[in-house]
């Protein structure tokens, strides 16, 4: 193969389509919360600086302006890219996660929703008061963390393990 026909062949890299299905999730996840909360008047900046509050805190994350609110847009990718990451890493042991990506992926978006909320924000700065369960918010959410996160990361894993050389 010439330089110039390498140059032009996309990569096949697995990991390639772990950061589409992180940033794919990431982005859609986004979508539905800044769509979500546009109706009751909240911006995308002050919902990019909750996110920021998981490490500053409440207070410091909203008066922190624009420098938090890229904090939190750059952390929620981040966990996003994470996700997509350790759906791919199980996914490399258990091949039935991709075998069948739209169960398991949206149990995988279950778990998370259940991780993030009663876990890992909790126990962050942001703390907080626990969401009151089931109310139709809560069960948008669920919801959104199936289809638009955990079922993503599923596909991404699925490509990317169907990118290897030998497969596909």
């Amino acid at each position: 193969m010439n330089a110039a026909a390498s140059f032009a062949a996309p990569s096949r890299h697995p990991l390639r389509y772990v950061v589409l299905g992180g940033v794919a999730a990431g982005t859609l996840d986004l979508i539905y919360i800044c769509s979500l909360y546009a109706f009751k008047g909240v911006g995308p900046i002050r919902i990019f600086q909750s996110i920021a509050a998981g490490w500053l805190g409440r207070e410091a994350a909203g008066a922190g302006g624009t420098a938090t609110a890229l904090l939190g847009l750059v952390s929620h990718f981040g966990i996003a890219l994470a996700m997509a990451y350790a759906y791919y890493a199980a996914s490399r042991r258990w091949k039935f996660l991709v075998e069948r990506p739209l169960r398991y992926g949206a149990s995988y978006g279950l778990l998370l929703y259940i991780v993030m909320t009663y876990a890992v924000v909790p126990l962050s700065a942001a703390g907080g008061p626990q969401p009151p369960a089931w109310q139709w918010i809560n069960l948008a959410h669920i919801a959104a963390h199936m289809v638009l996160v955990g079922i993503t990361c599923a596909l991404a894993a699925r490509l990317a393990l169907r990118s290897k050389p030998g497969h596909g």
